[in-house]
């Protein structure tokens, strides 16, 4: 349980934590692309995502982009609001299991970049292609537990390492002559076994 989050761009890049209640910009008043106006809406849109969400914006004036935002925020409440009488519903904060905030920076590696990817590549180049077929249905059928678990950013993470093993069977399979799964193979496969 976390009591205080204080991250650059975390909630921004994905971070899902429908629990916060209070989300402070700091020098929002900053112009560039953090403080832009549409980063702030992304930045304010989590906090919208509980009923007590809260946005505090800490500023020396009041710029542009906050305006621009703060007049979206509001053209949009009014909007939500007025679908919401309309139709009867009563807000309530998104029910969610709790994200794992390790999951989603167990992708960040000490290692840089280009070395954890040459590290992959070591790694699938020594599987055969019936092995990189096991993996990708099983990384598949992980990536669609997670969603539907709601664990959206472990499916994130998931989808982008299948992309990667699609392209290498794909290479493969040029240099043989066969042809990389589809996507209607792989579910075909799930719902074979």
């Amino acid at each position: 349980e976390f009591d205080a989050l204080v991250g650059v761009n975390l909630l921004r890049e994905g971070l899902d934590l429908p629990e916060v209640t209070l989300v402070a910009i700091l020098d929002a008043d900053k112009e560039g692309f953090l403080r832009g106006s549409t980063a702030l809406i992304q930045t304010i849109g989590r906090a919208a995502r509980n009923v007590e969400g809260r946005v505090i914006m800490y500023a020396d004036k009041r710029s542009d982009a906050m305006e621009h935002a703060i007049g979206e925020t509001e053209r949009r409440r009014e909007i939500q609001l007025a679908y919401n009488e309309q139709h009867g519903i009563t807000p309530t904060t998104i029910a969610k299991g709790v994200s794992d905030i390790g999951e989603f920076l167990q992708g960040e590696s000490k290692l840089p970049k280009g070395k954890r990817r040459r590290k992959k590549q070591e790694e699938t180049d020594k599987l055969t292609t019936a092995e990189l077929d096991k993996r990708f249905v099983a990384l598949e059928e992980e990536m669609l537990q997670a969603a539907e678990e709601l664990r959206f950013e472990h499916a994130a993470a998931l989808r982008d390492e299948l992309r990667e093993l699609r392209q290498e069977l794909e290479r493969r399979g040029e240099a043989e002559g066969t042809a990389a799964p589809t996507d209607a193979d792989t579910a075909d496969a799930a719902s074979a076994d």
